[in-house]
């Protein structure tokens, strides 16, 4: 085991009783075609599953005065390709993946996609290795950052990035946001859409996600931070 992917699992805090689950969780299909061995697909798929429940958990213990639809727009923000993908930066997951020779040289160590399921494999691990209970202290270690924003979301009436976005330009352009897809890749079975935001020919921010909604809603959330939208400075 490499010393980026023995760093990475003392960061994580969780001591595998099968160290080969981490390797594997950071093993992508292009490095596994090449090499062979078994890549994180699997376990990526089956992390999708635990984050899902995990996050649904965090949420309810967190807000619990929130409706469904509330929880389930909150989860999307915390659960979504760039969400993780930034999750998979700020934990330096990069550095650890084992990638094809075409893949890391097209820049695959940085790929949102790449890093999101990276993630989501991590956590499948951790929950084959250590259950449940293993893989939801790691997620609320991962989530705290998202939860604290979102309690800043609650006090502005839970609005989605899009709507919040739209009163923005709208006071500062006195335009309407525009949303169009930039770019579609992945399998047929599971695309992955990049869309961008503009007002007029400014680009505002540019999100990517499993569908263009969730890529739209990146787009905004990515906006809402940029300099751009004070053109005339900070008030």
């Amino acid at each position: 085991m490499g010393s980026e992917v023995a760093e990475l699992g003392c960061a994580l805090g969780h001591s595998f009783a099968d160290p080969q689950l981490l390797l594997t969780a950071l093993t992508h299909s292009s490095h596994a075609h090449e090499n062979g061995g078994e890549d994180y697909e699997r376990l990526e798929f089956l992390g999708d599953a635990v984050f899902q429940l995990c996050s649904t958990e965090l949420l309810v213990e967190r807000f619990p005065e929130a409706r469904e639809g509330q929880l389930s727009r909150l989860r999307s923000r915390m659960v979504n390709t760039h969400a993780l993908a930034q999750l998979g930066r700020r934990l330096g997951i990069g550095p650890a993946l084992r990638l094809g020779v075409g893949e890391e040289a097209t820049g695959g160590r940085d790929r949102p996609r790449i890093l999101a399921g990276a993630i989501e494999a991590i956590l499948g691990a951790v929950f084959t290795d250590g259950g449940y209970t293993a893989a939801l202290a790691l997620a609320r270690d991962w989530l705290e950052e998202d939860l604290a924003v979102l309690e800043t979301a609650r006090m502005r009436g839970w609005k989605d990035p899009r709507s919040l976005l739209q009163e923005r330009a709208q006071r500062e352009f006195g335009e309407t946001p525009a949303y169009g897809v930039a770019a579609r890749g992945g399998p047929a079975h599971q695309p992955t859409f990049t869309v961008e935001v503009r007002v007029g020919q400014r680009l505002l921010g540019r999100g990517e996600g499993r569908s263009k909604r969730e890529a739209a809603r990146n787009a905004a959330a990515e906006a809402l931070a940029s300099t751009e939208l004070h053109p005339r400075g900070p008030s």
